[in-house]
Parts: C-alpha cells; sequence; structure tokens
C-alpha cells in the first residue's frame, strides 16, 4: 500500500549545521525512496510557535517547511525508522505524519 510520509518543520530547523529539510531529503535519496519534494509555506504556526507569514515587508525569516514522500509502507516506515533518532534530538517544532494515499497517475 503506498503511504504519504510528511514532515512538518522550519526552515530554520537545523542538524549538523545542515538544514533539517534538506537533510531529510538528502536521506529519502540515499535510501533510494520513490522522491521527495520540500514545500515552503506562507503561513503558518504549530505547537512551540507564534503565527509567522513570509510577507516581503516583514522581516521575519522563519517560515514553515513541508517535506512530503510517497512510496510503498515497508519503506516508509523503514526510512522513519532510520531518521526518527536525529528528528527527536531536535529541541522543538517538528510533527511528522504518515496516510494512506490513493496515486491517481504517475508518469
Amino acid at each position: 500500500m503506498k503511504k504519504i510520509l510528511r514532515f512538518y518543520l522550519s526552515n530554520t530547523d537545523t542538524i549538523r549545521h545542515e538544514s533539517l529539510y534538506e537533510e531529510i531529503a538528502r536521506a529519502a535519496q540515499r535510501e533510494q525512496l520513490a522522491g521527495a519534494t520540500v514545500l515552503q509555506g506562507i503561513m503558518g504556526y504549530g505547537k512551540a510557535s507564534k503565527l509567522r507569514s513570509n510577507k516581503f515587508w516583514e522581516l521575519n525569516v522563519k517560515y514553515p517547511i513541508v517535506v512530503e514522500i510517497i512510496d510503498d509502507e515497508e519503506k516508509l516506515q523503514a526510512f522513519l525508522d532510520k531518521i526518527l533518532p536525529t528528528l527527536k534530538v531536535q529541541p522543538k517544532g517538528i510533527l511528522v505524519t504518515m496516510q494512506p494515499v490513493d496515486i491517481v497517475l504517475c508518469k
């Protein structure tokens, strides 16, 4: 069964001086998952922060990021098992979800 794995985080989250979202996408590629997409949000808030947006007149450099990966459930779970320890050491502001997904077209 195909599922979608989503990581909700901030562009300011880092691991070993690298952007966490970049590390997640690179790790997914190393694990040969079908693909990853990194989305930049225009506004958002979470459990650990206030509502933020990236309007050009605001001097805000923190904005929401979502990393989405679609693949077989077993592959995603194996990937999640490997990366979860890295995410757990982050101070705050990360949400991870996994849901079933119906693929309508893939060319």
